[in-house]
């Protein structure tokens, strides 16, 4: 039976969501794949807020400034004012549809204070706000009636005569049946790329599928090197430590005790941007003030009930894996990888240069976060652009004809996946996916230089050539996580190559990228996004101008 939509979203978190329920609100035949049930998104991960200048006292001008600052100046201009203006309608709009913020002794909406703000203006569940907003949404999604294909990977963009997007082909992991979906229009919201690197803050799924898909069908990738190392993880695993515990007023010490961000930051000190905080407690480790490894983070002084109120789930984080108690101990972080900065290069209507293709959330670069993400704006982003590109994807699909796909195509595909698990081979995705993530973390990290970085892609290039000797032992089509594991690793091997090209194109330092061989901000050579290009033989990079509209380029101080 042939499947076909209007508009087909690929990917179920906030931004697919939001971009699902645009997108029929706008009259069209809808449909959601995702590899796992919504609610298991890596939304849920999201802790400490979302980003809205809703306070009287407080401005979207002065919220969109505080963005172009945090991007080091990367981020287009225009896309920040989107997001900043639309920001208090998204927040009012999530608390009518049932999202229980925190609210203050009046009985209003009730703000933390998040590191690079000049206001308190980050709106929270406790600490566990992405959950919170995941399930409301979720109950929206059911309300709403759109179908969702649960636990379909998706395996390839398909393509009309004319090279626009018709549609997708999906692996239905619980049959093992390939399956041809057919739409006028797809949204790709399929999360970031963290799992590229070893440890990350990211869930397991977070293997950059999207981000692939659309650089294998010819869209270009922005921005790629712009990685955001979160300084508040665990040793142990990379589980994030939520923002939000500076935010409530924790201290970041190093290993005599010093509260060493007031000679990086004297006026922020732990609510600097991130890329700032991470960069000063990696040169205390580097340094030799760390503590085995870690900086500390002390909110002991905020009191139990306060803890238990704001920061339950981080708490029992601490507890379960670093052994710590943050009511009566510090508890020891480090910089860790969290979120791409870059992604599918998109307008402010999610569109790509490829027609019928548009993304939003963290696998599109639209670009709001340039260099440095503000903590609390990633879920901003996905209500606001997710909104947005299922908008425009309806528009698009409600003047095209559909796309007549021939049959063949599902045939050609589970051909290849068949031949993927029938091939012989000694080496092992689990292997090259380990060997991948810890080249990235330990050469591609908060600090890069350039014969570092050339060493990263020499065995990066050796992977990718490795990989075609990969053999899945599952031979079965039932729940084949074997097969999925190879597929997802062949899409991260492409986007960690993008990464390092990047990263080794940028002959400076900003935002996130620190060169030490290039350590001042370029702008007079650099004030560019750099575009990665697939090519058989690996990336090839361009750049584009950043768009600019009101605030020109000036030092950052915090």
């Amino acid at each position: 039976m042939a499947l076909s939509h209007d508009v087909l979203v690929v990917g179920a978190g906030l931004a697919g969501m939001r971009a699902a329920l645009a997108a029929q609100a706008a009259g069209a035949d809808v449909a959601i794949v995702t590899k796992v049930y919504p609610v298991r998104s890596h939304s849920n991960a999201a802790q400490g807020g979302i980003n809205a200048a809703l306070n009287p006292e407080d401005s979207w001008e002065s919220h969109a400034y505080d963005t172009v600052k945090g991007s080091d100046y990367l981020g287009d201009q225009d896309a920040i004012e989107i997001l900043a203006r639309e920001a208090p309608g998204a927040i009012v709009e999530l608390e009518r549809m049932g999202v229980v913020f925190n609210r203050d002794e009046h009985g209003r909406l009730g703000s933390r204070n998040f590191g690079g703000a000049s206001h308190a203006r980050t709106y929270f569940v406790g600490d566990f706000t992405g959950q919170a907003i995941l399930h409301v949404l979720y109950e929206q999604l059911v309300k709403s009636g759109i179908r969702t294909y649960n636990e379909h990977f998706c395996s390839q963009l398909l393509a009309d005569g004319g090279g626009a997007v018709a549609g997708v082909t999906a692996f239905d992991m619980r049959s093992g049946e390939v399956l041809q979906i057919g739409a006028r229009a797809v949204v790709l919201c399929t999360g970031g790329i963290g799992r590229v690197f070893e440890p990350s803050t990211n869930a397991l799924i977070c293997t950059g599928d999207g981000s692939a898909l659309a650089y294998r069908a010819g869209a270009p990738l922005m921005d790629m090197e712009m990685v955001q190392f979160h300084p508040t993880t665990l040793k142990s695993n990379g589980a994030l430590i939520s923002e939000s515990a500076r935010g409530e007023g924790g201290y970041l010490l190093n290993s005599e005790g010093e509260r060493f961000m007031k000679k990086t930051a004297p006026n922020a000190m732990e609510l600097a941007s991130r890329d700032v905080v991470s960069r000063a407690a990696q040169i205390e480790i580097n340094e030799g003030r760390g503590v085995d490894g870690c900086v500390l983070l002390d909110v002991r002084h905020l009191g139990a009930a306060k803890i238990m109120e704001r920061l339950p789930q981080i708490r029992e984080l601490g507890l379960e894996f670093a052994g710590a108690d943050m009511i009566t101990d510090p508890v020891p972080v480090l910089p860790g990888m969290h979120y791409q900065m870059g992604g599918i290069r998109t307008d402010v209507h999610g569109a790509t240069p490829i027609a019928g293709l548009y993304a939003a959330g963290e696998c599109a670069c639209v670009s709001v976060h340039g260099g440095n993400r503000l903590g609390a704006n990633s879920l901003l982003e996905t209500v606001v652009f997710g909104r947005r590109a299922g908008a425009a994807a309806a528009e698009f699909a409600s003047g095209r004809k559909a796309a007549s796909l021939p049959e063949s195509l599902r045939d050609d595909e589970e051909r290849r996946l068949r031949t993927l698990v029938e091939r012989p081979g000694t080496e092992r995705t689990a292997a090259l996916r380990l060997e991948m993530g810890t080249t990235m973390t330990r050469q591609v990290g908060v600090f890069r230089d350039e014969p570092t970085l050339r060493d990263a892609e020499r065995k990066l290039a050796l992977l990718r050539e490795r990989f075609a000797g990969v053999s899945i032992g599952d031979k079965g089509r039932l729940f084949n996580q074997a097969l999925v594991a190879a597929l997802e690793l062949d899409f991260m091997l492409d986007l960690a190559r993008t990464v390092v090209a990047g990263a080794i194109a940028r002959t400076e330092s900003r935002g996130a990228h620190t060169r030490v061989d290039h350590p001042r901000r370029n702008d007079a050579e650099w004030l560019r996004h750099t575009l990665c290009h697939h090519t058989p033989d690996g990336p090839v990079v361009s750049t584009a101008p950043v768009t600019i509209t009101q605030w020109e380029p000036t030092e950052r101080k915090y």
